[in-house]
């Protein structure tokens, strides 16, 4: 199991990508506030199980993004704002989408989460 981490450790080389994270949550706070718990790579928004993760990429690849959310869903959704879509277990589909700024999280990134989070519930 991961130890346990902040959000501020997960994004320590990315001042940018902790300001992600927090549009994110507040994005999911708009509605109810959400369960987050932070490994050492990642931060998890989860219900009975995770539904969404901001991480940076930076921290293990070379990369100029400041951080990524990835969508856990029980369907795929096909789109070209995903950079990439995988499925690791049957019923699971995990979209991954490159954030840069806080106009990314617009009403159709919303909606994703929305569906993840009633998903995991």
């Amino acid at each position: 199991m991961s130890k346990e981490s902040t959000p501020e450790l997960v994004f320590s080389g990315s001042p940018r990508g902790l300001e992600l994270f927090r549009a994110v949550e507040r994005m999911l706070a708009a509605s109810t506030p959400p369960a987050t718990r932070a490994t050492k790579s990642q931060v998890a928004f989860r219900g009975r199980r995770g539904y969404a993760y901001v991480w940076w990429p930076g921290r293990y690849l070379a990369s100029e993004v400041p951080a990524v959310l990835s969508i856990a869903l029980p369907r795929r959704i096909d789109s070209a704002r995903f950079k990439e879509v995988v499925n690791p277990s049957p019923g699971l589909w995990m979209h991954h989408l490159e954030l840069h700024n806080e106009e990314e999280l617009d009403a159709e990134v919303a909606e994703w989460l929305r569906e993840a989070r009633a998903a995991a519930d």
